[in-house]
């Protein structure tokens, strides 16, 4: 029996050592964030999103973001194909069905998709460029341009002689410049729950000249640094740190030209991507709300230590993924809520990663999806401001 006791203390001691001591590669900083303002206030509750439509048939996993051009919307999916399907819900045969809502079987004879090209990466962030090329921030493979035949030209794949980690999301100025964006500097899209765990802030967002092939970093340090927007005359450029909850504004021209100050903090969720609608409105996905369990543990190092170790046995899991939730944001030009479209529980639509606007119509990818998802600009917003 004493053997029994002491082979079983010592299966706890090792136990113990192995949870409080172990070392791993996971170094994790503390990190307290802004106050979590919930959905009240201008972020009150309502069930706006729920009236999205999908078009056509099922495409794929995770249409992460989506651009539009001459009739058709176009975006990227898990699996790398870049596919694109007509907004007017037409094929060759004639008009499709009207567009149905999840869960709904697709009518035979409803919107096909094209496939164009797939990168064999992840492409996440896309953009027209002036030419009608496709240019895609790959998690995987970095910057690519996709031409209008499928034909895929690497642009941007390392810098100072190491790779990009994971490239998330692009933006076009009107001289051709390409903005994009790499989440982590340590954790690739595979591990990327590893970088809000961690919370190293080690995103950085770039400019590109296609024209000399010049790459510069404009920012770095940034909590995962997710969706990128010129804004009005481009003086500026919002960048979504998803991990910080909130955006953050780096000027381009004028009096604070190089500077960097926030746009908007304190979300209630993770800002994925931002687009600008041309007007007076940025439009930010969050992919869901803020978890609280994570927050807390954000505080200590040892924690996390602890948890992760754990992690790696299947003993825990990291708590690093939101509750179901559909959420778009309207912000005017001064970083002011304005408007937001929600789906409380994710009934109809969830893990919103894009929302763009395109002749009165929202235009929404998700990871939590198979298709592209539509629903009309609210009158109010169309209004001039």
């Amino acid at each position: 029996m004493r053997y029994v006791l002491v082979g079983v203390l010592g299966l706890i001691l090792l136990a113990a050592g192995y949870v409080l001591l172990w070392p791993v590669a996971f170094e994790p900083d503390e990190v307290t964030v802004g106050p979590n303002p919930g959905f009240i206030g201008p972020y009150a509750q309502n069930t706006a999103l729920r009236n999205v439509r999908y078009l056509g048939e099922a495409m794929g996993t995770g249409p992460e973001d989506v651009t539009v051009k001459d009739g058709y919307a176009y975006t990227g999916l898990a699996d790398g194909s870049i596919v694109r399907i007509r907004i007017d819900g037409q094929t060759a045969a004639g008009p499709a069905p009207v567009p149905v809502m999840p869960g709904t079987p697709v009518p035979t004879g409803g919107a096909a998709f094209e496939k164009l090209a797939n990168t064999g990466g992840r492409p996440l962030g896309l953009q027209h460029d002036p030419f009608g090329n496709i240019v895609v921030a790959d998690a995987k493979r970095g910057l690519l341009v996709i031409t209008q035949t499928g034909q895929i030209f690497p642009q941007a794949q390392r810098f100072e002689g190491r790779p990009l980690v994971f490239a998330d999301d692009v933006d076009i100025a009107k001289d051709g410049t390409i903005y994009f964006t790499e989440a982590s500097m340590r954790h690739g899209i595979d591990d990327f729950a590893l970088d809000f765990y961690e919370g190293k802030a080690t995103g950085r967002l770039f400019s590109f000249d296609p024209r000399n092939g010049q790459l510069q970093k404009r920012l770095e340090n940034l909590a995962f640094a997710n969706g990128v927007a010129l804004g009005p005359e481009e003086e500026y450029i919002l960048v979504n740190e998803t991990a910080a909850h909130r955006i953050s504004r780096y000027w381009l021209k004028g009096p604070k030209q190089f500077a960097k100050d926030t746009f908007a903090e304190n979300l209630p969720g993770y800002p994925d991507n931002i687009s600008f609608n041309g007007r007076d409105l940025f439009w930010v996905a969050l992919a869901g709300p803020r978890i609280k369990l994570l927050e807390d543990q954000m505080k200590t190092t040892f924690t996390r230590k602890v948890m992760f170790r754990l992690n790696m046995i299947g003993l825990a899991a990291l708590p690093v993924t939101p509750e179901p939730y559909g959420c778009i944001v309207a912000i005017d030009l001064q970083g002011q809520v304005v408007a937001t479209m929600q789906d409380p529980g994710g009934r109809t639509i969830n893990t919103v990663t894009s929302v763009n606007e395109k002749d009165g119509l929202l235009y929404l990818g998700s990871l939590a999806t198979d298709r592209i998802a539509t629903i009309a600009v609210p009158p109010q917003l169309l209004q001039p401001r």
